[in-house]
């Protein structure tokens, strides 16, 4: 749909008719972005990833793409790295400008919008199903908290939403914050939901404003603390808001695998890794009834080391999945710098705009001479026929 938006109103103009979306991944969602932008007239989209910390299926998914507006990039750290390169990027007022950045996933507003629609879809299949049931609850496995602010979101638009549960791996940073009012930056721990692997959570900055009262004075004091000590606390009565809107639980990586090789046993349901957070949860409050629904989030096959620790021998791969080990990657990797991915950047615009430009005029060339030959033979055609007469 954003790429869709995108291509159609550059080609009215906007924008001086370009557009540079650079979005940062921990594994999903990236690949979804390019799959959206992929040869998209007037677009660049380039995707920074944390090198060695999403699935190997994950990254497949991103450099097999072949499209020469895509550019996928391995960076050296973690997906808050990544993130901190992309929001010091829109800070570079004149890089800024001169690429005509864009963004893309979760810190584009049109992303959070989209995913609202999963919380009134499943509302109406649970009500139908369910005539007794008037509220549903929402388990969500969160690392960036995008998708359960989406719910939060349709909670307010009034949608008859119970419990919003925000269900972490170990980088459980919203957890804590949830049960004792401790929004506190700790080292990212590698685990095997590796899209969950994020201390600083860029759409939970958007709670707060509510949280705040929709003050930005006090939104403004609370980000400028949090980004000199790595620490926000609330007590009182924000915490008791906070937690009146979302309930919380931590998945460790035992209760994961344990999740994955209890549903696969009774059920015969293979879930992923970041999916099994969000039922354990669930389970952990003690919600696991017909009016709540768990958000899943990807296909196991995309995690098989991970779920191969809880079920062998792995149910069958989709042909989709299984083919992106023969097919040739693309890949470029820069430093933790954001002045180097930058430079990256513009080097690969102004090598990709060269080359369209090239195209464009070889293009042009040969049509004039198709059309001058063509002129040519009418002539001829006309000269001949005044000679027969």
């Amino acid at each position: 749909m954003l790429g869709n938006f995108f291509e159609y109103f550059l080609s009215t103009g906007s924008n001086g008719g370009r557009l540079a979306v650079l979005g940062a991944t921990s594994g999903d969602t990236g690949s979804a972005a390019i799959y959206g932008l992929r040869g998209k007239k007037g677009v660049d989209c380039i995707i920074l990833f944390p090198k060695g910390r999403v699935s190997e299926i994950q990254e497949r998914q991103m450099t097999t793409v072949p499209d020469d507006n895509i550019h996928c990039v391995s960076v050296d750290g973690t997906f808050d790295d990544c993130q901190d390169i992309v929001k010091a990027s829109f800070a570079d007022e004149e890089f800024r400008d001169h690429v005509k950045l864009g963004a893309v996933n979760s810190i584009n507003w049109c992303r959070v919008l989209a995913q609202t629609t999963y919380y009134f879809w499943s509302y109406l299949r649970v009500t139908d199903l369910e005539k007794d049931v008037k509220k549903v609850n929402f388990s969500v496995p969160t690392g960036n908290f995008g998708d359960i602010l989406a719910g939060y979101y349709s909670k307010r638009m009034g949608l008859p939403v119970g419990d919003l549960i925000v269900a972490t791996n170990e980088n459980d940073i919203l957890h804590r914050f949830f049960r004792k009012g401790e929004y506190h930056r700790r080292n990212i721990q590698k685990t095997i939901s590796p899209s969950m692997d994020i201390c600083v959570s860029s759409n939970f900055e958007r709670y707060l404003f509510h949280l705040s009262g929709d003050d930005s004075s006090t939104l403004a004091s609370w980000m400028s603390a949090f980004e000199s000590t790595g620490k926000l606390t609330i007590t009182g009565d924000l915490l008791s808001k906070a937690q009146a809107d979302f309930k919380s639980a931590k998945c460790d990586t035992t209760q994961t695998l344990e999740t994955i090789k209890n549903y696969h046993t009774k059920d015969d349901y293979m879930l992923c890794p970041h999916s099994a957070t969000g039922v354990s949860a669930l389970h952990q409050l003690n919600t696991a009834d017909s009016a709540t629904v768990a958000l899943a989030t990807a296909h196991f096959a995309k995690f098989g080391d991970a779920c191969s620790k809880a079920v062998t021998p792995l149910p069958e791969i989709p042909k989709e999945l299984s083919q992106l080990w023969s097919m040739e990657t693309r890949k470029s990797q820069c430093p933790n710098d954001a002045k180097v991915v930058q430079k990256f950047m513009e080097r690969k615009i102004e090598e990709r705009t060269k080359k369209h430009k090239q195209r464009d005029e070889k293009k042009k060339m040969i049509t004039n001479l198709l059309l001058v030959s063509a002129a040519v033979g009418v002539v001829a055609m006309i000269v001949s026929a005044s000679k027969r007469r």
